[in-house]
Order: structure tokens, then C-alpha cells, then sequence
């Protein structure tokens, strides 16, 4: 492979100017509907007593999710020596970063005291998940930041490697502490289940990235940079094989609990008569987020399609914020198992809850998508991250070593 050039995007059309004053003004959506809820108190949400964890959830959770993976595409550069992924090593680590940083805009705004973040940084109650995701955080920013250095600073290169790995473990890990947010809560029955942890780093894998091919091919053609058909195709494929997995993981997950007796109602309320919940399992997660994104990837007349290529990534996205609106929203609806064996009559506690996202909820979601994408315009303005160019010249469809 031959030597790559990274530059900096010019960043001075009208467009890209656009395109700052779009993504400012979601962000300011963001804090204006913030404002709004805080003022007003949480009622003028769509949450309750018994569904705490809203539409913002989805959001954050989805960005933190997807951060880890969007870390993929570098990770089996410098972990694995796949030279072929080397030149986009930087974008990837960057786009890791704005998305976390993105998914922790919303979880600190809809915390509903954000100044309560120093009590959760400098107190620590280790036998809380949430704790170590605290540490989980903070750490992923310091090691992938550290990892940017690496690769940007000539006199540090050679480190590159070493701290690759540390980042590859550390975001394995943070996905394994996501997932086990729910895996821990025995109270739910939705959630109770030791094979979160692996299905949210397979879904970290298929979402962050569907996101970063999205940015790749954005950013070479709103720049004319040639992008050759050898990255875009190894790409493609290895989409296709996370999407494939997490729907995999996702059958046996279910396939577990209908073997628990004490699980069917929960997965008869998901699979079968959850209304909301069900449709967007059915149509949104399973078809529109995996199937199809699958025909789209593979099918043999649309392989070199980049176009498809992009409608598949959107439609995985898509599938992504569906399946956690299931897993956690869903998850909450459906009632506690307080008395194990008996049968509660109270309308309170034995009733599925109800939710509906409220407009400023989706407000609050939607700004922490543009606090990442904000992010990333300006850094890629500012700093070398992209290529010169990606032609099949320069990288080397059999550079694999």
C-alpha cells in the first residue's frame, strides 16, 4: 500500500456552513426542550412511575451502543493488520468519539439534575453497573483521544499498535457494561439474560458500522475525493456479517426465554400481542433493520451499487433505534413479576404501562445525533482525518498484511 496523505476539509462553502447552522439548531431544539421539561417537571413527557427510561434513553443508549463500533473499522487495522482499513483508522477513532460523546449529551440532560453528574464522578458504588460505566466512559474518551495521538503524531506511531489494543479491549468492555445494565436487572423479566452482554457488541458492531460507512461516503463525495469500489466492498461485506449475527444472537436470545416457562408471558407480549412493541420487533427490527438491509448487501445485481449501499446502512439504523425502543422501552411496559406464582389483579402493578414519546423527548434524542455530527464536521475542518484519496490504487485489495 502506498503512502497515504491525510488533509483537512476545506470547510468554506455555503453547505457546509448550512449544514453547521442545521445541526446548531437542533442542538438548540435540544436545550430549549431540556429547559421545557425540566421547568415543567418530567409529567410532560410520555414517562411515568413505571416506564422511568424514555425515548432519550433509546437515543443515548443507541449513540453509546454505536461508538464502540463505529472503533471496529480501526480496530481491525491495528489489532488485527488488516492494512487495507489503515487510512480510515483515524475517522473511525473520531467518529467513536463524537458519538459517545453525542450519547452522553442526552443520558446527562434527561438525568433530570445534571449537576448531579459530580456526586456520580466522584462517589463510587462498585456493586452498581452504572458506577463502572462511569469509569467505562471517562476511560474510552482518555484511551481512544490517546489512540487519535497515536496515529496523527509521527514521533508516537510506533506506540500505535500497543495502545490499538488497549482501545480494541476497552470498548469490548464498554459494550459488555451496556449490555449488562439490562442483563443485571432481575426484575424485569424482558431483561434478565446473560447473553445481553454479547448481543449488544455484536449490535454495536452492525450499527456503529452502518453509521461510519454513511460519514465515509458522505465525506468523499461532498469533497470529491475518490473512494475505490476495494475498501467499499470489504466494507459491504462485513456489514453484512454483523447484521446477520445480531439477528442471530437476537433468535436465540428469544429462543432462550420461550424455553423458561417463567418468561413466556414476556415473550408472548413482545413476539405476539404487544401491539407497538410487537410491530416494531416484527417490521422494524427483524425486517426493515435486518432482512432487508441482508437482500439489499448481498444480492448479486445490486452488489456494486453504492446507493443501496447507503439505503441499507439507514435502514440498520433505523432497525437499531426500533430494537432498543423494544428492549428498553418494551422491557418496562410489561409488568414486574412482584408475587412469582400468583396472579396480580391490581390495575397498578399487574397492567402493561403505557407510553408514548413526547416531542420534546425526540427533540432531546434527536440533538445528541447532531452534538455528534457537529462534532465530526468540525474536527475533520480542523485536523487531518481524511485521506487524500481511497482509490483502489492506493489501497490494495490484497494489502491484507
Amino acid at each position: 500500500m502506498k503512502k497515504i496523505e491525510y488533509t483537512k476539509i476545506k470547510g468554506q462553502s455555503i453547505a457546509y456552513y448550512g449544514l453547521l447552522a442545521g445541526l446548531g439548531f437542533m442542538i438548540l431544539l435540544g436545550l430549549i426542550a431540556t429547559w421545557y421539561m425540566e421547568h415543567n417537571g418530567h409529567y410532560v413527557t410520555g414517562m411515568t412511575n413505571h416506564i422511568v427510561w424514555g425515548m432519550p434513553h433509546v437515543f443515548a443508549v443507541f449513540l453509546i451502543v454505536a461508538a464502540s463500533g463505529a472503533l471496529n473499522v480501526a480496530s481491525i487495522a491495528s489489532v488485527f493488520g488488516k492494512k487495507i482499513y489503515d487510512p480510515l483508522s483515524r475517522l473511525s477513532a473520531l467518529l467513536a468519539i463524537a458519538l459517545l460523546a453525542g450519547g452522553l449529551v442526552v443520558l446527562l440532560l434527561d438525568l433530570g439534575r445534571p449537576d448531579r453528574l459530580i456526586v456520580a464522578i466522584t462517589t463510587y458504588n462498585f456493586k452498581s453497573i452504572f458506577a463502572w460505566n462511569i469509569i467505562l466512559y471517562t476511560g474510552f474518551f482518555a484511551i481512544v483521544g490517546a489512540y487519535i495521538w497515536m496515529m496523527m503524531d509521527h514521533n508516537m506511531y510506533k506506540f500505535k499498535k500497543k495502545v490499538g489494543l488497549a482501545a480494541f479491549v476497552w470498548r469490548l468492555v464498554l459494550t459488555t457494561g451496556t449490555g449488562s445494565i439490562f442483563g443485571f436487572l432481575v426484575a424485569r423479566s424482558a431483561y434478565d439474560a446473560a447473553i445481553m452482554a454479547p448481543m449488544f457488541i455484536i449490535m454495536s458492531f452492525a450499527f456503529g458500522l452502518a453509521i461510519f460507512l454513511l460519514v465515509l461516503m458522505a465525506s468523499y463525495n461532498w469533497t470529491g475525493r475518490e473512494l475505490g469500489d476495494a475498501v467499499v466492498a470489504r466494507l459491504r461485506s462485513l456489514l453484512g456479517v454483523f447484521v446477520a449475527a445480531t439477528l442471530f444472537l437476537t433468535a436465540i436470545y428469544h429462543l432462550t426465554n420461550l424455553y423458561i416457562s417463567q418468561h413466556h408471558g414476556v415473550e408472548a407480549f413482545i413476539l405476539a400481542n404487544g401491539g407497538i412493541y410487537t410491530n416494531l420487533f416484527w417490521i422494524g427490527q427483524v425486517f426493515l433493520g435486518g432482512l432487508l438491509p441482508l437482500a439489499l448487501i448481498y444480492a448479486p445485481s445490486l452488489k456494486t451499487s453504492r446507493n443501496t449501499l447507503g439505503v441499507a446502512s439507514a435502514l440498520i439504523i433505523i432497525g437499531g433505534l426500533c430494537q432498543l425502543y423494544v428492549i428498553i422501552i418494551g422491557g418496562q411496559a410489561y409488568p414486574m413479576e412482584i408475587f412469582p406464582g400468583y396472579e396480580v389483579s391490581n390495575t397498578y402493578f399487574g397492567a402493561v404501562s403505557q407510553y408514548s414519546p413526547s416531542l420534546p423527548e425526540i427533540m432531546l434524542g434527536l440533538s445528541g445525533v447532531a452534538v455528534s455530527l457537529l462534532l465530526l464536521i468540525f474536527a475533520i475542518k480542523v485536523l487531518r482525518f481524511l485521506p487524500v484519496s481511497l482509490s483502489d490504487s492506493f489501497a490494495d485489495p490484497h494489502a491484507s498484511k
